[in-house]
């Protein structure tokens, strides 16, 4: 298991760096294994701590989870709790939906996306410059997946994304699922497959 710790605004020091370690890795050995890779980054705020972990399964899913608290170790407290629950709904679910079958879930990847955040413009910012064109203010690259949307919606409920983007395996067209205000899970299909399946299933 190689795991990294890093801290933002504050060291991380040896004592947290056990501590989370040791946490992480009782749950992972306990739903998953020891192959595992990942990312934790403790963070410094005026408010608290929060503590940001990102697991990389055997099979390439991501796995996100944040705690916050008002000392580090409460934070990696909250943060392990959010892993370990879903974890196991992941481990359920593989169990329950896919009999098992790794590949479904994880997906062929494809070549990525580009992710562009853009800053939006204020009237009084510059009058003068025109607006069709927005500001690019930072550029990355957003892997796409062809996944069924069973295993885009458990994707999405395992990370800390609002939305994740794929190709639709049943027809391969873009697909969209997002977070809903009220606690479910959106589904944009412009193909109309979602209607097609809903007839069909009636």
């Amino acid at each position: 298991m190689t795991i990294q710790v890093t801290g933002k605004n504050v060291d991380a020091g040896e004592a947290y760096k056990t501590y989370i370690l040791d946490k992480i890795s009782t749950v992972l050995e306990k739903y998953i294994g020891p192959e595992i890779s990942g990312h934790v980054r403790l963070e410094k705020d005026k408010i608290g701590f929060r503590t940001n972990c990102s697991i990389r399964l055997r099979t390439g899913l991501q796995v996100e989870a944040h705690g916050e608290g008002t000392d580090a170790y409460i934070s990696a407290d909250s943060a392990i709790e959010r892993l370990e629950k879903r974890i196991r709904r992941y481990k359920r679910r593989l169990k329950n939906h896919h009999n098992g079958r790794d590949q479904e879930v994880f997906g062929t990847e494809l070549p990525p996306a580009r992710d562009y955040t853009v800053k939006i413009a204020e009237e009084e910012d510059d009058p003068e410059r025109p607006t069709e064109h927005p500001m690019i203010i930072a550029e990355a690259e957003r892997g796409i997946r062809e996944l069924t949307v069973s295993a885009a919606v458990m994707q999405l409920d395992l990370s800390e994304n609002q939305f994740l983007v794929f190709r639709n395996a049943a027809h391969g067209g873009l697909n969209v699922v997002y977070r809903r205000r009220d606690g479910n899970i959106g589904w944009i299909d412009p193909a109309g497959q979602a209607a097609e399946l809903a007839a069909g299933a009636g």
